[in-house]
């Protein structure tokens, strides 16, 4: 059964979230609180596209658009850390690109072995352990992991092949390249026989490139019609173009000249929108061009050729006078097609290596991370906190821990949230929003006021503020004090018993 073919589809993707981290205690005999042993979450799993060589198709994407990595592990008591979820893998075909949803490029994928991070997998959360200081010992909380990246990517698939057989429907395209190659698709008298491009090895003197035989054009072809863009992105690759113009066609209103006019109007529709190593693929209206009169091995087809020779070469095309049936001119046009291939590849390898260039963009000395806007509404003014760094911690903070709210605090005071909060005209209680859309809402409270500086630092663990321990001179001070109070204690009880034992006696 033949695999069917897919070249465009819409990829769903969902990085791994990463783990939780754990708020422990060690418990030892004897030590109540030994110390905090959280560990750390594991980090989320990526989605990675991989180029395959023995991939041909997206159809198993098509099929299965839906595509997610595990999650990390989450962290546990006695240091005993979260597993990162495994990268997933999914094999494209050489040649594919990505592309966001908008149509922008973001990746070319054409060489086999090239990995490319579709979605990178969320960080773990740092258990108490990691979070512990000298002013916090103990902390009473963890940081919670960071959700995986999801995103639509649009997959198409773009045949990398040195020359492209381009013309009208029943053309003889098929039948060319299996002349050419041992390439075998699909032949019948019909339009539209061919639904898929083919591809076929081509050998002539020392020279082997690759053809492809892609559907046939119609009128139209560049806004939809027909398989209009389903065609037209199989030729972006290709160094140069063959025009296969039909010497037989039975269709009223069409003859050799007009149906290249026709296509070379296609083509001037459709825009280029990859790049190679060398910079910018030119326009399909540039490419080096042949043309292939074909099926003059039938009657008046040689007498048409001959009509029209004069006409295409006066317009600067190269022209040759094949049959796919009886084989004849192939060897002309092969070679001719060789030399194109030669003369790009002699081209791009003569053009200077382009060096990886490792771009640093350090932050500008007056960027403090974030950014404070005000937005008016209707219940007055909202102060809008928008940065890396605040909009990640909120994501990592766990709201039902009071200990981890006030660690959040913390943070963003060092951060000088607060100091810019009261800049942008913020007064206690105005209502605060961190991170885009509905983000986080609270009512701000700044610590500098209200005497919480007075209260020690938030997130700290009173339990063992007292870390201090008596001498031995201490300890044995302590023990003759009490027992000289029950000494004395006794002393005391003697003399009740005595003054009450005289009493009795007296009265006797």
């Amino acid at each position: 059964m033949a695999t069917e073919f897919i070249d465009r589809v819409t990829l769903h993707v969902s990085a791994g979230d990463g783990g939780n981290g754990c708020a422990s205690i060690r418990r030892e005999k004897f030590k109540p609180l030994g110390g905090p042993d959280g560990a750390n979450g594991g980090d989320g799993g990526d989605v990675v596209l991989l180029v395959d060589d023995q991939t041909t198709t997206l159809l198993p994407y098509h099929r299965s658009p839906h595509r997610s990595a595990p999650n990390g592990g989450i962290g546990k008591g006695d240091l005993r850390h979260g597993a990162d979820g495994e990268t997933l893998v999914l094999p494209v075909p050489v040649g594919t690109v990505v592309k966001s949803t908008a149509g922008e490029v973001i990746a070319d994928l054409v060489e086999p072995g090239t990995e490319f991070v579709a979605a990178a997998g969320g960080r773990g959360g740092l258990g108490n352990a990691a979070l512990a200081s000298t002013k916090r010992k103990a902390p009473g909380f963890a940081l919670l992991g960071e959700p995986g990246e999801t995103r639509d990517l649009v997959l198409e698939l773009k045949s990398v092949a040195d020359i492209a057989l381009i013309g009208f429907p029943s053309a003889g395209k098929s039948s060319l390249i299996a002349a050419l190659s041992a390439a075998r698709p699909k032949i019948a008298e019909y339009p539209f026989t061919t639904l898929v491009p083919n591809l076929g090895v081509v050998e002539a003197g020392d020279v082997r490139f690759t053809v492809a035989d892609v559907p046939g054009l119609i009128p139209g072809a560049s806004e939809g019609r027909g398989l209009g863009l389903e065609f037209l992105r199989h030729v972006e690759r290709c160094a140069a173009l063959v025009h296969v113009i039909d010497m037989a066609t039975w269709e009223p209103g069409r003859d050799p000249v007009s149906d290249l006019a026709t296509i070379e109007a296609e083509l001037a529709q459709y825009a280029v929108d990859i790049a190679h190593d060398g910079g910018d693929l030119l326009p399909l209206t540039e490419r080096p061009t042949l043309v292939a009169l074909n099926k003059i091995d039938i009657p008046d087809g040689q007498d048409l050729a001959d009509i029209v020779r004069a006409d295409l070469e006066a317009a600067g095309y190269r022209v040759f006078d094949v049959s796919a049936v009886s084989h004849r001119g192939l060897r002309e046009l092969s070679f001719a097609m060789a030399e194109l291939v030669a003369a790009e590849r002699a081209r791009r390898e003569a053009e200077p290596a382009v060096p990886e260039r490792i771009v640093i963009r350090p932050r500008a000395v007056d960027d403090a991370g974030f950014r404070v806007t005000v937005e008016e509404t209707a219940d007055g003014p909202v102060f809008r906190i928008l940065g890396d760094k605040p909009e990640r911690w909120i994501v990592q903070t766990d709201f039902a821990n009071d200990e981890a709210v006030g660690y959040l605090g913390d943070r963003l005071e060092r951060l000088g949230v607060e100091e810019e909060l009261f800049k942008a005209g913020a007064v206690p209680g105005s209502t605060v929003v961190i991170g885009p859309g509905a983000g986080v809402v609270f009512d701000w409270d700044p610590t500098m006021v209200g005497g919480a500086e007075l209260l020690g630092q938030r997130g700290t663990d009173l339990r063992l503020e007292e870390t201090g321990r008596a001498s031995r001179k201490e300890r044995k001070a302590a023990f003759h004090e009490r027992m000289d109070a029950k000494a004395e204690a006794r002393a005391e009880l003697e003399a009740e018993r005595l003054a009450e034992k005289r009493a009795r006696e007296s009265g006797a």
